[in-house]
């Protein structure tokens, strides 16, 4: 239960330390899990001190146990390896110290390293850390690199070498961290949060030579795989060896097999890229070449043409038609006007014919009242009735005399 204090009541130390000691008295035995980063064995003293650290955080705790408790694993445990250690937390309270102390330790063998880490690998992989459509693509040419490595490491060197090689003017920022052992996850996992955080960097590579399965397994720890996963820089794994695959590859957007292949992966070559240029251009100038050759036989063809040589000569043609249609166009109209005026020959002939007049030159007379009747009956008139009688060379009157 929390304690009433106050600046006009406050606890003395050692009274504190004596409530922080019974706190830690009730946690009671605890099994716990670290690497072991020092470990002192004073001969003829019976009781041996290690200093127990997380791989994953900057946290450790200092165990003791007694020499006996240690011998059963001397011969398979030393400085970096991973233990699991059954003790019971301990408070000194002179001065204010945490400890543990150990009855039973025991050593993580590999397999069980393995086993813990393909459980891992099914969890992350289910949560879809792993998946393909995550990959960020590398750019073609990045401006700088961020390099996560071991200082003065192989690894480092045969990145930037073989980077520069490829392409003398690629840029580097690199970050020196420890590749192994207790330091190596949070130093790297600094590193690359960094390294993402600066807009300048285009992609980054965590680089590392072949190594045991201990050696390597910095590489498979959780937060490193959460880290890489959520960073928005692309990042390229290249880790150990082509056998090796720690959890770190799995996230990576790019997998290079050896820290050489990173470089030959993260930027291209100024020799290929000058090469394939100076192909592109050929095929280019070939391409323009073939092109103006075919227009060139075209137009050539174009002028070959007889229309080409004597362009007169197609007004020449069409004036031809244009006389031919206009002759033959007169000759039609010819033969329909001599047709129309013969058949209005024919036709006035049959008009002089049937007309009255023509009756009148054969010697007919035709006989009109005053009315202007045409008297067609004898029994029309009669004596001394005076009629226009109109023959072919004019009109006179006569006078019905008798009638027979």
């Amino acid at each position: 239960m929390a304690l009433n204090t106050s600046a006009d009541a406050p606890l003395p130390v050692g009274e504190v330390s004596r409530l922080i000691g019974g706190w830690i008295d009730r946690l009671g035995a605890v099994w716990v899990e670290g690497q072991i980063t020092q470990l002192s064995r004073r001969p003829g003293a019976g009781v041996v001190f290690l200093t127990l650290r997380d791989p994953s955080h900057d946290i450790s705790v200092g165990v003791t146990c007694f020499r006996q408790v240690f011998d059963t694993v001397a011969d398979v445990v030393a400085e970096g390896a991973r233990v699991v250690v059954h003790a019971k937390p301990e408070w000194y309270a002179p001065r204010g110290q945490l400890s543990l102390r150990a009855v039973e330790i025991k050593p993580v063998g590999i397999g069980e390293l393995l086993a813990r880490l393909e459980q891992l690998k099914k969890t992350l992989a289910a949560e879809g850390l792993f998946a393909l459509d995550r990959k960020k693509p590398l750019p073609f040419l990045p401006q700088l690199i961020g390099l996560v490595t071991g200082r003065a490491s192989a690894a480092e060197r045969d990145v930037l070498e073989n980077a520069r090689r490829r392409w003398p003017a690629v840029r580097f920022e690199v970050r020196n961290v420890a590749v192994q052992g207790v330091h190596a996850v949070p130093q790297v996992v600094q590193a690359v949060k960094e390294l993402d955080e600066m807009a300048e960097v285009d992609v980054i590579v965590v680089a590392r030579g072949g190594g045991s399965v201990e050696d390597l397994l910095p590489f498979s720890d959780e937060q490193l795989v959460r880290a890489v996963g959520s960073c928005r820089t692309p990042v390229v794994s290249a880790i150990g060896h082509e056998p090796d695959s720690p959890l770190l590859d799995l996230v990576a957007d790019l997998r290079a097999s050896t820290p050489t292949d990173a470089a030959k992966k993260v930027v291209p070559d100024v020799g290929e890229e000058l090469d394939r240029v100076q192909g592109l251009r050929d095929r280019a100038l070939r391409t323009v070449r073939g092109a103006l050759d075919r227009e060139e036989r075209g137009l050539a063809a174009a002028l070959a043409r007889p229309s080409m040589e004597r362009p007169q000569r197609m007004v020449e043609e069409r004036e031809a038609v244009v006389d031919a249609l206009v002759e033959r166009s007169r000759r039609t109209l010819g033969h329909l006007l001599d047709r129309a005026d013969s058949e209005l020959s024919h036709t006035r002939a049959r008009v002089v014919a049937l007309s009255p007049a023509a009756t009148l030159e054969r010697g007919y007379a035709v006989l009109q009242r005053a009315d202007g009747a045409v008297v067609r009956d004898p029994g029309e008139v009669g004596a001394g009735d005076v009629l226009r009688a109109r023959v072919a060379g004019g009109d006179m009157n006569v006078t019905v005399t008798a009638q027979d």
